[in-house]
């Protein structure tokens, strides 16, 4: 009996042991499947050669150089446009996205979250309903209504579906319903008493929303800017419908043009490059907040 009970240890520490080195071994798999595109994609950056169709991996190429960078700076595309207004106008897009879901979003969530008023339940169906539409299926009908808005006065002419103001409304109409159902799963979890305390205290309902319910659904809040963010600056299919005029054109969109009108003819390095400077600042924002993002989707979506 003395022995029994350490053998059955060692057994124990054994069979654990193997099913660590299983998850492990798992997981180093996944990391792999994961880094390896993002690696090549870096090692095609630093490469000088202009490679008609990468079929190698080098981790440091021959001659390697950051002349590509230089390039796309320098000129990203054939269109007179500097990189740095198409950095501005995807910012611009994407600030006007995450700011305009946001706003109109907490409003909306917060009307579900609290009140109480007719076809409340079939109003939150339809929104959530949305969401399983894709975006693009909504796109013939937006050009076309965006088109019809337009100004003219003597040498002045605007029209809305040309026009990043005419895309961000366009995406801000996208990501809005997701807006509001993860915003409203999150002030589901707070507390009505804290507001009945605040009412009590003399706050008026302005007060209460703006000074109780905003702090405390912060991290929602900040999840919910981020991803509003993340579809207006990886936005494509509708800037490249809609907008005509270079000086409008976004880094999606300068990406795409640098692929030219023949795969064949792609300089891959001066892609890569590209690929790399349009995905680095979203990428950074992305792991300073990822604490937020998945706290926040985890409680936002479990409840509502």
């Amino acid at each position: 009996m003395t022995l029994a009970v350490p053998r059955r240890r060692r057994a124990f520490f054994r069979a654990g042991w193997g099913k660590q080195l299983m998850l492990q071994a798992v997981l180093v798999f996944i990391s792999f499947t994961v880094l390896f595109p993002l690696v090549w994609v870096v090692s095609m950056s630093l490469d000088p050669r202009n490679i008609s169709r990468p079929t190698e991996l080098t981790l440091i190429p021959p001659g390697a150089s950051l002349q590509a960078y230089q390039e796309v700076i320098e000129r990203p595309t054939s269109n007179p446009v500097t990189l740095f207004q198409l950095a501005f106008n995807s910012f611009g897009l994407a600030m006007g996205v995450s700011l305009g879901s946001l706003g109109l979003g907490v409003l909306a969530a917060y009307a579900f979250s609290r009140f109480h008023f007719p076809a409340r339940r079939a109003l939150m169906i339809a929104i959530v309903a949305v969401l399983m539409v894709p975006s693009v299926a909504a796109l013939a009908p937006l050009f076309v209504f965006l088109n019809k808005i337009q100004i003219s006065s003597g040498d002045f002419s605007f029209n809305l579906r040309n026009s990043l103001l005419g895309v961000g409304l366009a995406l801000t109409s996208g990501a809005l319903p997701f807006a509001i159902w993860n915003l409203k799963g999150y002030i589901d979890t707070i507390p009505k008493e804290l507001e009945e305390a605040a009412s009590l205290d003399g706050a008026s309902p302005t007060q209460t929303f703006l000074r109780i319910m905003l702090p405390l659904a912060t991290p929602a809040l900040a999840v919910t800017a981020f991803l509003g963010f993340l579809t207006g600056w990886t936005e494509f299919v509708m800037s490249w419908q809609f907008l005509t005029n270079p000086e409008n054109f976004t880094l999606a969109m300068a990406l795409w043009n640098i692929t030219g009108q023949y795969a064949g003819n792609t300089p891959w390095s001066k892609f890569s490059a590209m690929a790399i400077i349009v995905a680095l600042p979203v990428s950074v924002v992305y792991l300073s907040l990822q604490k937020y993002i998945v706290g926040g989707l985890t409680v936002g979506g479990v409840k509502g």
